[in-house]
């Protein structure tokens, strides 16, 4: 605002006064004329705005300010508290809120007048982006509070620095150079930015950086920020990200175990994207290899000792110092053979002692075992007496698959149970039929290679061949009650006594009175043929009634001891041939193999 301009009036004409009034002596022109001078003598002042105004009069309540008007303004003392050297003839910045009160009085405010003009200095910085002082008057949740031209603006954590900021609390009460960078007068909100001042001034030191960038330059930077993976190193307005594998040549699981935040540290650049701005940087490559450092004390064959650093499904590996692993793969962990997840075996943290197995110092790798440390079993000289043919024996199941089971006798030292081996009688089809992983079977040695490290097994070898006895019994002629369990369109499954399966062709299920048996029904049947090797018995129905004026065959005592108690029958006497001394020899044979299966 301009200061008001005063205009001089004309000489005033004391004469033409007379004792009929003062002024009486001029004319209603000359009079009005008078008035238009004198008006225009006064700066013209609309309410609501600032105007500047002379201090002309002060008082301990009120401070008189001329501002040209007709009338001078008055204003409340207690908002002159920040101008304790105010004196008569200073000038001040006013407010205009009321030309005239009901008192004929001017009403000024200096604090409004400070406000607006605030607001104005605020909005000429951000739109000319200007830098302004501020003052940091206390710290807020996620910033601080910044007094600029005696406004309350809101300064951002991320805005403070081009660095994270951790403790706010070292820029209260300090000064500080910012720039507007947000201004919401809904909410009489302004936000400005300190960072902004600094990224300029890095600008040109990046750009310097980046120009003199080159790979394995060893740079001094500071740890900005620390992740899972790495930690991202301040060069001076460059950052560059330090890999966690990078940082030593030992394994670490976070940065934060070598390093912390604000540390200052020597690194190497490995590799940079000039366009992308990203910087590879490494710090183990400072130092030597520590394979270069082993000792030539360690060879093929060696005892070391370790700690498990890590554990994969292949594996573990095995630090002899940091920098130098090697791994014991899961097969020379122990001498079992069904040892599949090394984690059942080692964890994170164990300390062992392992044989050197290879040793590349060239490519700097080692395999290491531990099963190495104890006797191999295959090589006990007891093994071929322990384990010889016809010797009983008790397991464990480890494994099951289609042609069988393995078997682990102790540790290290596993058999085969070929399915075939399983059982006499039952037809098992798969393993998982007649047994589950983890369930104890005795076993008879049938074959021991220890050369080649096989072992055959047999379970149903640890009794007698019923099929001996079923040949007596099961003669070619003989009769027996069978029911029919099922059909295809070739051949029947018969369900014979004592749970023996047979089969009849579909033409030998004809009845007397021409009809078909049909599946479920119990029925006579004459056995046609009898195979020991192949287990196959071959039954029909149609000779039972075809052939009745033929004897029966008279079925030769079993091989079998009768028992001492009386048997049960399934079949009633129906079983034509057979004699007493063959029924208690089934009986005795069914009661074992019921016992057995």
């Amino acid at each position: 605002m301009s200061k008001t301009q005063k205009r001089e009036l004309p000489a005033f004409d004391w004469d033409r006064a007379d004792n009929k009034g003062f002024g009486t002596g001029y004319s209603a022109d000359e009079h009005n004329r008078m008035l238009e001078l004198y008006d225009n003598t006064l700066a013209v002042v609309k309410e609501k705005e600032v105007v500047m105004g002379t201090v002309v009069g002060i008082t301990d309540r009120e401070v008189l300010l001329n501002i040209g008007f007709k009338s001078d303004g008055l204003v409340p003392a207690s908002e002159f508290r920040d101008m304790p050297e105010l004196k008569m003839g200073d000038e001040i910045e006013v407010y205009v809120e009321n030309q005239e009160d009901p008192n004929g009085q001017l009403v000024l405010s200096r604090k409004k007048a400070k406000v607006i003009t605030a607001w104005q200095k605020i909005q000429r910085a951000l739109d000319e982006d200007l830098v302004i002082d501020g003052f940091v008057k206390r710290r807020t949740k996620g910033g601080l509070i910044v007094d600029i031209f005696s406004i309350e603006a809101f300064l951002p954590g991320s805005q403070i620095d081009v660095k994270p900021i951790r403790d706010f609390d070292i820029f209260v009460g300090k000064k500080m150079e910012v720039k507007v960078v947000k201004i919401n007068y809904a909410n009489d909100n302004v936000v400005v930015s300190h960072k902004v001042l600094i990224e300029k001034d890095l600008e040109a030191q990046r750009a310097q950086i980046l120009n003199n960038l080159e790979k394995g330059q060893v740079l001094e930077g500071v740890i900005k920020n620390m992740t899972n993976f790495g930690v991202f190193i301040d060069l001076g307005g460059v950052d560059g990200l330090l890999h966690i594998t990078d940082i030593s040549w030992g394994r670490i699981s976070h940065p934060s175990e070598v390093l912390s935040l604000d540390q200052k540290v020597n690194v190497v650049v490995l590799d940079f994207d000039e366009d992308k701005k990203r910087i590879s940087l490494g710090m183990k490559q400072l130092q030597a290899h520590p394979w270069d450092a082993l000792s030539e004390d360690i060879q093929i064959g060696s005892k070391i000792k370790g700690k498990i650093v890590n554990v994969a499904d292949y594996g573990a590996f095995l630090e002899i110092m940091p920098g130098v692993e090697g791994l014991i793969h899961v097969s020379e962990m122990s001498w079992s053979q069904h040892l599949r997840n090394p984690q059942e075996f080692l964890k994170v943290g164990d300390e062992v002692e392992a044989q050197v197995l290879t040793l590349d110092r060239n490519d700097r790798k080692m395999s290491l075992g531990i099963k190495q440390l104890t006797e191999d079993p295959w090589t006990r000289p007891e093994l071929r007496e322990k384990y010889a043919i016809g010797t009983h024996h008790k397991g464990t199941v480890r494994n099951l698959t289609n042609f069988g089971l393995f078997l682990e006798l102790e540790e290290g030292i596993d058999g085969l149970v070929h399915v075939s081996d399983l059982s006499w009688t039952k037809k098992v089809k798969h393993p998982s039929d007649f047994i589950k992983v983890g369930e104890e079977l005795e076993v008879l040695v049938l074959e021991l290679d220890v050369d080649n490290r096989r072992l055959a097994l047999g379970h149903k070898q640890l009794e007698e061949n019923p099929w001996d006895t079923f040949e007596t019994v099961f003669a070619v002629g003989t009769v027996h009650r069978c029911t029919i369990l099922n059909k295809n369109d070739k051949m029947a499954t018969l369900e014979l006594p004592y749970g023996i399966e047979g089969f009849s062709s579909l033409k030998n299920l004809t009845k007397e009175d021409g009809t078909f048996a049909e599946v479920g029904e119990n029925l006579d049947f004459k056995v046609t043929e009898f195979s020991k090797d192949e287990k196959r018995i071959m039954l029909s129905h149609s000779k039972t009634w075809g052939e009745k004026n033929e004897p029966a065959k008279e079925v030769k005592a079993p091989k079998a001891a009768a028992p001492k108690s009386a048997p049960t029958s399934t079949s009633n006497q129906a079983d034509r041939g057979a004699t007493l001394g063959d029924l208690d020899a089934l009986a005795a044979l069914k009661e074992q193999m019921e016992g057995r299966n």
